[in-house]
């Protein structure tokens, strides 16, 4: 069953960012008994190269893996395709025109212009799965993360091949006038807006919330996947919960 599926499905996803750029890290995350990784190559150190080795690293668990493209650049896409990701979230879309060309990056033709070279690529295990080329089955997540995108919401949900809508907070509220704001009231009011609405349109909502109170929130809601978490904030909070708690009481 594809991530894709899985969003049709009864239960709601929760997952976590991988950011960190190692395989060592996402292999840790993909062994926590959570329903997705984002591999993110947006607003972390990764490239083509490293994620390549962070999906080999969770291969054998049973997680789905979806990837953050940086921007929606049909050579990117391909590339990451070929890798074998089977789940692309594509940041930054703010009209029906951008969403088709993303979807357009991940079919082959004539239903789109992904370019062939599945002898080359992971992706079909280099042509040693029959049909490839015809059945791949690529799930596409397109953000909303501003303004503009908002007022093309209801374009982009019509666009055919779009699997699902993840709301970005952070941009979102940026956007909006409340930059680092992405829990205030009117942003979180526009969110649960977006959800409704990409619901309503059949298609999966997801959204971003580490607060557990906010997540629980979109979920009632109606969202169907969400980050609750990534490797780098974990460690970052808890590294120093740890120093914080051994200087209160006196250790060392």
């Amino acid at each position: 069953m594809t991530f894709a599926e899985k969003l049709r499905g009864p239960d709601a996803q929760i997952g976590m960012w991988v950011v960190s750029g190692s395989p060592y890290c996402a292999e840790i995350c993909a062994g926590g008994g959570l329903d997705w990784l984002l591999l993110d190559c947006e607003h972390a150190p990764n490239d083509v190269a490293t994620v390549l080795l962070q999906l080999q690293a969770v291969a054998p668990y049973p997680v789905e893996t979806v990837v953050r493209v940086p921007v929606a650049d049909p050579v990117l896409i391909k590339q990451f395709l070929d890798l074998g990701v089977t789940t692309l979230m594509v940041p930054m879309i703010e009209s029906a025109e951008q969403a088709r060309g993303a979807v357009a990056a991940t079919r082959y033709p004539p239903e789109g212009i992904r370019g062939v070279g599945a002898a080359f690529a992971r992706a079909s295990r280099w042509n040693r799965i029959p049909d490839y080329l015809r059945d791949a089955k690529i799930g596409v997540l397109v953000q909303i993360e501003s303004a503009a995108g908002l007022d093309a919401l209801e374009d982009i949900c019509s666009v055919p091949g779009i699997d699902g809508v993840f709301v970005g907070p952070a941009d979102l509220a940026a956007s909006l006038g409340r930059l680092g704001e992405p829990e205030h009231p009117d942003v979180v009011a526009v969110v649960e807006k977006v959800i409704t609405t990409v619901s309503g349109r059949g298609l999966a909502a997801g959204v971003n919330a580490f607060a557990e109170p906010l997540a629980r929130r979109y979920l009632d809601v109606g969202a169907r996947f969400v980050l609750v978490g990534a490797d780098v904030v974990l460690l970052a909070r808890g590294s120093e919960q740890l120093a914080t708690r051994h200087r209160t009481s006196g250790t060392g």
